[in-house]
């Protein structure tokens, strides 16, 4: 005598059946099973399963949160409470970097084989490199909060880390492309900026090494600023590559899903980062760097420096913003599609790096705009011009005096001009 068939599934054909008869994927997560099973509610995932389940995106988390610390410290416009609340935010920065350690660990330690497939996971792996951002984020606000609060013994400390810190980035920028290059073959109509990550850490050097060398000796300083340099311009340089892809992606197919463009942040961070990173570099060089430096005394170097990284964040500081449009424009179309993911933490730390650039170039642009003054300056050391204008100038005394007064130091750009008025031939 046949059984009667359970409408639930099918016969023999190794689906789940609803109670209209539709085949349900049994596997593919918690909501296609409650509507198909609404009265068979899953139980609740054990504290293992849970800790298994930990990946590296989780560490936007405290890129975001280490990136408020550090935002809150560079406020122009400040008083003891926002420090305060800076601090809170740095010391829940440190506590959740700490858990979120000792949790992936814990995974790596019940399943010794994660840690080598998190690296070759197509999407994981690229989120490798926000725990080493977190660091550097961590380093930037222990030098901000504590280094004022203690002795030389923490200068000593931060100069040794720094070094250690810069050491592994450039493993893992290279190590992390390579086993990405290798192993993977990522389609073109998935790139997202998270694919950046990866150089991320070198992306917050410039910032890193200019906090850290405010408080060395000069010759540490001037190493660290140096090596700073060097890596933002290795972390800009891998971003640029990056772009290509990308907005080769935004070209030729469509945008992110829904749930995915809260991603689209992460490439308003390059050019942020690198925009503040020069500019804080530049202006530590400019107290920093001998007179010495390069073996050309004649030439200031410092401030040479300085207003070339202030010309050069300008120059791609609105690239962050046309980034940060782009992508608030796209998140807003879809904003009542979104489902919550891990990456929705871009939201949050690459707009931070976009506000630091912000407030770099807020407090450096008056001094650009009136830094033609140091250009004199250093035109009139480099050239000697009382005796070469005298010699060039001959039975042309009042020539002399006017080019001269035009190039003395100590005057305004306005005295310079009409100085010169008269020798240009302008009739005012």
């Amino acid at each position: 005598m046949p059984q009667p068939t359970n409408p639930q599934y099918g016969a023999g054909d190794g689906y789940a059946r609803n109670m209209n008869g539709h085949p349900v994927d049994l596997e593919s997560g918690s909501s296609a099973r409650d509507k198909a099973f609404p009265k068979n509610a899953p139980r609740p995932l054990r504290l293992k399963d849970r800790v298994v389940r930990i990946t590296w995106s989780w560490f936007p988390c405290t890129m975001s949160t280490g990136g408020l610390a550090n935002l809150l410290n560079e406020q122009p416009y400040t008083f003891t409470g926002l420090k305060t609340i800076g601090k809170i935010f740095f010391i829940l920065n440190i506590i959740l970097f700490l858990t979120f350690t000792a949790l992936i660990i814990a995974r790596f330690t019940m399943k010794p084989r994660a840690f080598s497939t998190s690296l070759h996971h197509p999407s994981e792996s690229f989120f490798f490199g926000a725990f080493w951002v977190s660091i550097a984020l961590i380093l930037t606000g222990a030098q901000s909060y504590g280094g004022p609060e203690t002795g030389p013994w923490f200068t000593t400390a931060m100069r040794v880390v720094f070094w250690i810190y810069y050491a592994c980035e450039m493993v893992v920028a290279v190590t992390q492309y390579h086993i990405i290059f290798e192993t993977e073959r990522l389609d073109i109509s998935e790139a997202l900026p998270g694919w950046i990550l990866p150089a991320y850490p070198f992306l917050v050097t410039g910032m890193l090494a200019a906090k850290v060398a405010g408080s060395q000796p000069q010759w540490s300083a001037v190493q660290i600023i140096v090596a700073g340099l060097m890596g933002q311009g290795l972390g800009w340089m891998l971003a640029l590559f990056i772009y290509a892809v990308y907005l080769s992606r935004l070209i030729q197919h469509k945008l992110p899903d829904a749930s995915k463009r809260p991603g689209m942040y992460i490439a308003v961070g390059p050019t942020a980062f690198t925009c503040g990173g020069l500019i804080a570099l530049g202006t530590q060089a400019k107290s920093t760097l001998p007179d010495d430096f390069l073996s050309t005394p004649s030439i200031p170097a410092g401030e040479l420096w300085s207003g070339m990284s202030v010309a050069a964040g300008l120059f791609i500081w609105l690239m962050a913003i046309w980034f940060s449009a782009l992508s608030a424009i796209s998140v807003l179309r879809t904003v009542r599609r979104m489902e919550f993911s891990l990456s929705w933490w871009a939201l949050v730390f690459p707009n931070v790096g976009l506000a630091l650039a912000t407030i770099n170039v807020g407090n450096t642009v008056h001094s650009f705009i009136e830094g033609n003054q140091d250009f004199w300056i250093c035109f009139d050391d480099c050239t000697g011009y009382q005796v070469e204008f005298s010699e060039l100038l001959g039975d042309h005394p009042h020539d002399a005096v006017c080019y001269g007064l035009a190039l003395s130091p100590g005057i305004s750009t306005a005295q310079r001009l009409m100085a010169l008025v008269p020798e240009l031939g302008i009739v005012i």
